[in-house]
């Protein structure tokens, strides 16, 4: 029965190996978001996400028909307790070239930070500029980060809700600077898949409460939401992801995306004749599934 069962553990692991890779590829292919000659700086944090984008890049880089190049780099921040020594030795494991680079932001945080506030802002934007600024002395030409389709989800309604903004975080980004190239390899995979392979894959996951921060609630807020939606209408998340592909400029209320202001008609055409029964009057497209409250959000 043992066998049986290791068999199946197996059989289940490859499928969902496959199923991430085959979503990662279809990523890279459908933004470009790797070229021939590339040389990818893939930001490590010591998470399940970022260690699951490294591993599926360094197998789709072995069988890719274009050469590139991967270099993981991990940004120790100084938090008491940080295990120094996990990402170097399980790098080394790798036989793959690697950097730390020793950063302490975390004095920088825990000074402009009030006691009681979430540190997860500033932390990430001193992250990310140092990132940016590592990329170009090793002349990394993307830099590759681990958010994944609820990452994104999740931010397109923090921004809607707390930003009056529709925005989300794209798949491939070009800096404001326009001295870098981000990428989200794992844009097209679900977190619960991606959870479900680092548990099989057993990596030394580095906890992300070292400094004592809790994560922003308003974030824990949406996830629930998410979670909730998940359960009850599967697949929800997936097209709300997919929208953001499908984006019609002159159905939403931007003047700056779609110009309301010249809108001329023609009538140079002989009028279409409409059936106007009641059949067609009191009938309706719209899946009554998908009407939602967050009122409570």
């Amino acid at each position: 029965m043992t066998n049986v069962d290791n068999r199946k553990d197996i059989y289940e692991a490859n499928k969902l190996q496959k199923k991430l890779r085959s979503k990662v590829g279809k990523a890279i292919a459908d933004y470009n978001m790797i070229e021939d000659g590339d040389v990818i700086m893939a930001a490590i944090s010591g998470g399940k996400d970022s260690f699951a984008m490294l591993d599926i890049l360094l197998g789709l880089q072995k069988s890719a028909p274009i050469d590139f190049k991967v270099i993981a780099v991990n940004m120790d921040q100084k938090q008491p307790g940080f295990p120094a020594h996990i990402l170097p030795d399980y790098f080394e494991s790798l036989d793959i070239p690697y950097y730390i680079i020793d950063k302490d932001t975390y004095s920088v945080v825990k000074e402009k930070v009030p006691e009681g506030k979430t540190t997860c802002g500033l932390c990430s934007r001193l992250r990310r500029g140092t990132l940016y600024s590592f990329a170009e002395d090793i002349d990394a030409t993307k830099i590759a980060l681990g958010h994944h389709m609820d990452d994104i989800v999740e931010t397109l309604f923090l921004n809607m809700f707390f930003g009056a903004k529709l925005k989300a975080m794209p798949p491939k980004l070009r800096a404001d600077d326009n001295r870098n190239t981000v990428i989200r390899p794992l844009s097209y995979c679900r977190e619960a898949d991606i959870a479900r392979y680092a548990q099989i894959r057993e990596y030394p996951i580095i906890p992300c409460n070292l400094c004592g921060s809790q994560e922003n609630l308003q974030r824990q807020n949406i996830k629930a939401m998410l979670t909730q939606w998940d359960a009850s209408t599967p697949g929800r998340v997936e097209n709300i992801f997919k929208s953001l592909k499908n984006v019609s400029p002159s159905q939403l209320a931007d003047t700056e995306l779609f110009n309301f202001t010249d809108l001329p008609i023609d009538r140079s055409e002989p009028k279409q004749a409409y059936n106007y029964s009641k059949e067609t009057v009191s009938s309706t497209n719209i899946d009554e599934s998908l009407i939602i409250d967050v009122s409570n959000v």
